[in-house]
């Protein structure tokens, strides 16, 4: 499939570039449109739309049988297929050149650190790269440990240990308090950020050491100030792939109000279903939606735009406090449609949190929230790179007393990163 991916783009951006008329240029475009998505949605796609059609003649007291197709979903599908449509759309546009080395067109496709979970890499940031020459920098080289050693923390030392009680609470909420369930969901939020942030770390980290320099896909998201931040600081290359090539050529906000909202939605719905075939994600993309817009009517959506909450200070105002705390409360909220299976367990889950009885939540589960507590305080000193310090000495201790967590946190349950799923 990637193969079959590789070429049809790789063929088509040449069609593209010589091609002596729009019009043709489009027809070529079109071909890799409905070969890359025709791919995405046969095999991520085809049972929830076969299942979803019975279910609907079924309410009208029409019964079907058919057989759903035994699909395994390949790994990575939906990142590749996004990274290879942008190549042939920015050709298309002329904002790149076709390229006439298939090798490196296909190391494009194919660099292995990012190539299942993202992130979703441009061809005109990586290609380029690819095809000029690189030397390894002890800068460089520096700075990608860094990353992988904090990526390998969140996900070992944040991320497996939450999974078990979020595992725990999401299979069998009715035999949990309602404390102990909502405590579940704020694992769930810490487990997700560090289980997607921390492969995210450790992709970029381990390009930096081939001399490769990939965009980075989160800035410490649970410091937002508002839903339109977060967006802005949470999968970055997803969502400004979805900015790029489908909010702004749907029009983005430069047309009439009623059609801005649309588009809002559009991008917020389509992003939930790109990452699976559930109603639970398009409830979720849903739920973003509901929070942006009454920000995006005020105008205030790009009110947070400044690179980090609390700038030159250790501490948040009182006010960024608050704002931080709704946020994350109503990210905290959604993830639990993106972490149920279905949207009757979401529901029974979040009706849960109002249960009395059962006690509170376990002291290993609470033990459990240190990684979390860990990997927040060393985010609100990386935001300004407080971490680093001048003095060597503080620096390796730091450095091995991370690794020494990691060790000591590391077990054989360790489970795959999220982000594979998808």
């Amino acid at each position: 499939l990637i193969a079959l991916s590789t070429l049809v783009d790789y063929f088509v951006g040449i069609r593209i570039e010589e091609a002596d008329d729009r019009q043709r240029k489009k027809r070529w475009l079109w071909v890799s449109l409905a070969v890359n998505l025709g791919i995405l949605g046969y095999f991520k796609y085809a049972n929830f739309f076969i299942e979803n059609w019975i279910s609907a003649w079924q309410s009208l007291g029409v019964t079907m049988h058919a057989s759903t197709l035994q699909v395994i979903l390949p790994v990575g599908i939906s990142f590749y297929t996004f990274q290879t449509l942008s190549y042939s759309i920015d050709i298309y546009r002329g904002n790149l050149k076709a390229t006439r080395d298939p090798v490196a067109f296909g190391a494009f496709v194919s660099f292995f650190p990012q190539l299942v979970a993202g992130p979703i890499e441009r061809a005109t940031n990586l290609l380029p790269q690819i095809t000029s020459p690189r030397s390894f920098t002890y800068e460089q080289g520096r700075d990608g440990m860094r990353l992988i050693l904090w990526g390998m923390f969140k996900k070992v030392v944040v991320a497996d240990s939450c999974a078990p009680y979020v595992d725990m609470c999401f299979d069998n909420p009715e035999a949990f308090s309602g404390s102990t369930l909502i405590l579940g969901a704020i694992l769930f939020s810490f487990q997700i950020y560090g289980d997607f942030s921390g492969y995210s770390d450790i992709a970029i980290g381990t390009a930096k050491l081939f001399g490769f320099e990939l965009m980075t896909n989160f800035k410490f998201p649970y410091f937002s100030r508002d839903i339109a931040e977060f967006w802005r600081r949470w999968h970055i290359s997803l969502s400004t792939w979805f900015r790029d090539y489908l909010y702004i050529p749907l029009g983005g906000s430069r047309v009439s109000k009623p059609k801005a909202i649309r588009n809002v939605f559009v991008i917020f719905l389509v992003s939930g279903f790109w990452h699976g075939a559930n109603w639970t994600f398009i409830v979720w993309g849903g739920i973003h939606a509901l929070l942006f817009i009454p920000l995006f009517l005020r105008g205030t959506n790009r009110k947070n735009t400044s690179d980090v909450v609390a700038e030159g200070r250790w501490l948040p105002s009182p006010r960024e406090l608050i704002q931080m705390g709704w946020t994350f409360t109503a990210v905290t909220i959604a993830w639990v449609f993106f972490r149920a299976d279905n949207i009757h367990d979401a529901s029974q889950y979040l009706a849960g949190w109002t249960a009395v009885g059962g006690g509170m939540p376990s002291s290993r589960m609470l033990l459990s929230t240190l990684g979390p507590v860990a990997v927040f305080a060393g985010d609100w000193l990386l935001r300004e790179d407080k971490l680093y310090s001048n003095r060597k000495w503080l620096r390796w201790g730091v450095y091995i007393a991370v690794a020494t967590t990691i060790l000591f946190a590391w077990n054989d349950a360790s489970s795959q990163f999220i982000y594979f799923q998808f």
